[in-house]
């Protein structure tokens, strides 16, 4: 039942116009990857409705339309279905358009190049005071002179954390770029070793301006996630010193941070601003109802008051604010949140639909792993770096939400998407031992 990707060019090429646009321009971004989206339901919607997915998303919508029937405030729970439903759509039809490894190639290239832009603006921002003027603030490109907060990277993003949420879906995608790139130079210049090709280096400048930017969007979820990120790499590459560096440092940041005793020397060694952050010392006067051990316990209390039904989509922020006096705009959690808003159902269908699809990027990541040759590698370390990327996105909705940001939203469904449409196209004949026209990353 899949569509023939000769039929989708169009498509092809409105995904990574979007892209390219999207970090700087949401609307300009959106409406390439709306047609790329809405084109293949006008031209195959059968086709896509017959998907298997497509029945668990279909399933999906109908259980949080009736979540919003019994919700405590409708019209929220109603306003809510957009953070959801839209996406389901987006996602069927992009598993059919972004099926290949040379796009996910194409578009891992165009988003490293388009954050490394986003880091620099962040860099002009935090340290030069650059902003954008009024005009093109008002039409929705908007970078804050010193950040938002105060302080804090945010770069063309709203806020410090959702660029931050950003960085770590693409730093895993340059990092495989990366690695990639050296491997071919590796292949290809084995006489002369000593000079690095101009794109291993230009690779290796956004690699590191992508880590020093996720370290001042002062995100500390982030910075953990992120050096996950890069003890994955490590191992990986069997670079099991870096490991043990990387363990080292995290040992001596925490004990700075919490330990018992000791932690005066350490703070001489470790900044104050990682040390500071993780203590919240730096930020002393937090009320209680600000912290995320506050809102998690809410959210949990919620789903215990309705564990069927829940309580309604977007209605953790009126229940709160009723409770608390104050607004919380998400509990910082997304598993909690569908918990306390969706009820057992819905959360263990969305969780289940998720990690089936990543289940079978297992698979397929599996099978590629067994073959060799430097085309295979890169087929794999491709879609390795993907299912990173998309991880990470799922850990760092432990601690934050970043749902209700459009870019953000847009771009882990597209993620999502692209694991599932490679999987789909080729996990079926790798398993049957049929390895013949995989397409390579160029």
């Amino acid at each position: 039942m899949k569509i023939p990707s000769h039929l989708l060019k169009k498509e092809q090429l409105a995904v990574s116009v979007g892209l390219t646009l999207l970090p700087f321009n949401a609307v300009a971004g959106l409406l390439p990857l709306l047609f790329a989206s809405l084109s293949p339901w006008f031209f195959h919607g059968r086709k896509l409705a017959s998907l298997p997915l497509a029945k668990v998303w279909a399933a999906l919508t109908l259980w949080f339309l009736l979540t919003t029937i019994t919700a405590h405030d409708r019209g929220e729970a109603l306003l809510g279905l957009a953070n959801f439903v839209p996406y389901f759509i987006v996602f069927l039809a992009f598993s059919q358009v972004i099926c290949q490894f040379k796009q996910l190639n194409t578009l891992a290239w165009l988003l490293t190049a388009n954050t490394v832009v986003l880091c620099v603006l962040g860099f002009g921002q935090v340290y030069g005071n650059w902003a954008t003027p009024d005009w093109l603030a008002a039409i929705g490109t908007n970078l804050v002179a010193g950040g938002r907060p105060e302080g804090r990277m945010s770069s063309l993003l709203m806020y410090a954390n959702l660029f931050s949420a950003w960085l770590l879906m693409v730093f895993p995608l340059s990092l495989g770029l990366l690695i990639q790139s050296v491997r071919r130079w590796h292949y290809t210049a084995l006489s002369n070793r000593l000079n690095l090709p101009p794109l291993v280096w230009a690779l290796l400048v956004a690699c590191i301006l992508e880590a020093i930017a996720l370290v001042l969007t002062g995100s500390r979820s982030a910075w953990g996630i992120g050096l996950l990120i890069g003890i994955a790499y490590a191992i990986y590459l069997r670079w099991h010193w870096l490991v043990a560096l990387a363990g080292g440092a995290t040992a001596m940041v925490l004990w700075a941070s919490f330990g018992p005793f000791g932690k005066e020397p350490l703070r001489q060694i470790v900044p104050k601003y990682f040390w500071g952050r993780l203590s919240d010392e730096l930020y002393p006067d937090r009320y209680t109802t600000a912290l995320r051990s506050t809102q998690w316990k809410f959210a949990w209390d919620m789903f215990l008051d309705q564990p069927i039904f829940g309580q309604g989509l977007r209605n953790f922020t009126p229940l709160y604010q009723a409770a608390m006096n104050v607004w919380i705009g998400h509990p910082h959690n997304l598993v909690l949140m569908l918990l306390g808003e969706t009820g057992l159902i819905g959360t263990g269908l969305m969780l289940g639909a998720v990690g089936f699809i990543l289940a079978q990027g297992m698979v397929l990541l599996i099978h590629l792993s067994r073959g060799g040759g430097f085309r295979r590698q890169s087929q794999h370390l491709l879609l390795l770096s993907y299912g990173i990327a998309f991880a990470a996105l799922c850990l760092y909705n432990l601690f934050d939400v970043t749902i209700f940001d459009m870019r953000n939203n847009v771009l882990g469904w597209i993620f999502l998407a692209a694991i599932a449409g490679v999987s789909q196209r080729y996990g079926t004949k790798l398993a049957q031992g049929d390895p013949a026209k995989l397409q390579v990353p160029g």
